[in-house]
């Protein structure tokens, strides 16, 4: 069994050789790259990565799906840039997809970090995501952001977890933030929604309340408080911007 890795990137020139060294193990690695204008493509490249410039951007959704229309192993592991495999998370990798009795697709916890923090509280662990499956099973949704990954099948589970530095500080998170609400307002405004100043406050403050109250984000310290801060911030502003993108929108008689 051949096993491809896809990655999408724009501008992770900082972390994607912590990310390409953890799989230099499999078969494949394809990166299809957002026209970077930092030395990206060049360190993918020089790790023995195939890089594809892709030079629109279509969302998170549709660039996965064109990284994984390049991938010609029998299994597809999908990572982001700022992720990467454990030596332990790859032995059961390998073990997985050995298996006779192997599943279409399996999914792993992912365990990640807040400004230098690891997070084991806020709605962040063990936060699963399905990442390893048999290719031609499964497809990633269209959504611009926060896509899915759609199984045609059964999914099972894997123990060893997924390493994730989320957020590397605070400018990343309100750069994150500010990418993730505009693109979040668009897609729901693609579906009908709609919003005002009041659902954009009370979404706002709900958020935190269940980031830092019902997720018990207090218990990691800190940085657990600063999270449900951008969490709610994050909420507020896309409902906010919902709202002004329905105002704009022209009227139809």
């Amino acid at each position: 069994m051949t096993l491809s890795v896809i990655i999408i990137t724009k501008n992770e020139a900082d972390v994607i050789e912590r990310c390409l060294r953890s799989v230099a193990w499999a078969d494949e690695i394809i990166v299809v790259d957002g026209n970077s204008s930092d030395d990206t493509a060049a360190l993918a490249r020089g790790l023995g990565a195939k890089v594809d410039n892709a030079p629109d951007w279509p969302g998170f959704g549709p660039q996965k799906n064109r990284a994984l229309a390049l991938a010609t192993g029998d299994w597809v592991l999908s990572l982001d840039a700022d992720e990467w495999v454990t030596p332990e998370l790859r032995e059961e990798i390998v073990q997985a997809i050995a298996a006779a009795d192997r599943l279409p697709a399996y999914r792993m916890p992912r365990l990640s970090s807040y400004c230098g923090r690891t997070m084991h509280h806020s709605g962040w662990w063990p936060d699963h995501v399905t990442r390893l499956f048999q290719r031609g099973v499964a497809r990633f949704s269209n959504d611009l952001v926060h896509e899915k990954l759609l199984v045609d099948g059964v999914t099972g589970s894997l123990r060893q977890p997924l390493r994730h530095e989320a957020i590397r500080d605070l400018d990343d998170a309100l750069a994150k933030m500010t990418a993730y609400s505009t693109a979040g307002a668009a897609m729901m405004q693609a579906r009908g929604k709609s919003s005002s100043l009041t659902s954009a406050i009370v979404h706002g403050l709900w958020t935190f309340i269940r980031t830092y109250v019902l997720r018990a984000g207090f218990l990691d310290g800190r940085e657990g408080f600063m999270l449900a801060v951008s969490n709610a911030e994050g909420a507020y502003y896309r409902y906010l911007k919902l709202m002004r993108l329905n105002e704009r929108r022209p009227r139809t008689k």
